[in-house]
């Protein structure tokens, strides 16, 4: 709990007691004096709670986040050793994947030679 939280709720009490205060006495000055503490109580309470939530959920995020960074280490690692396995079953098959990967990668990388653009003559 924010220190935030538990100040607030104390102006919020003291305030609610001095404007019952007021009230009883008939002060109009005690009164909203009272009042104007509740509501700066209400306000510091409100700006804790918001603090808390904020920290909740950075911490929630860092959580989810090491979760997933450790899981997908295990992940990449269990694709790996399927990756493995596979190969270790059928290479010749993994060399023609592999070689059609690299033909398609070197058609897309390589572009067909520009033609000369005619000239264009200044008169």
């Amino acid at each position: 709990m924010d220190q935030d939280r538990l100040t607030g709720t104390a102006k919020d009490v003291a305030g609610k007691v001095e404007g019952g205060v007021g009230e009883m006495l008939g002060d109009k000055s005690t009164q909203a004096s009272g009042r104007a503490r509740e509501a700066a109580g209400v306000v510091q309470n409100l700006y804790g709670q918001a603090k808390d939530a904020a920290r909740d959920a950075g911490d929630a995020a860092m959580d989810y986040a090491k979760d997933t960074f450790g899981n997908g280490t295990d992940t990449l690692r269990d694709g790996t050793q399927a990756l493995t396995k596979r190969v270790q079953d059928n290479p010749m098959g993994a060399l023609l994947v592999a070689g059609g990967i690299g033909f398609l990668l070197a058609m897309i990388m390589t572009r067909q030679p520009s033609r000369p653009q005619p000239q264009r003559w200044r008169y």
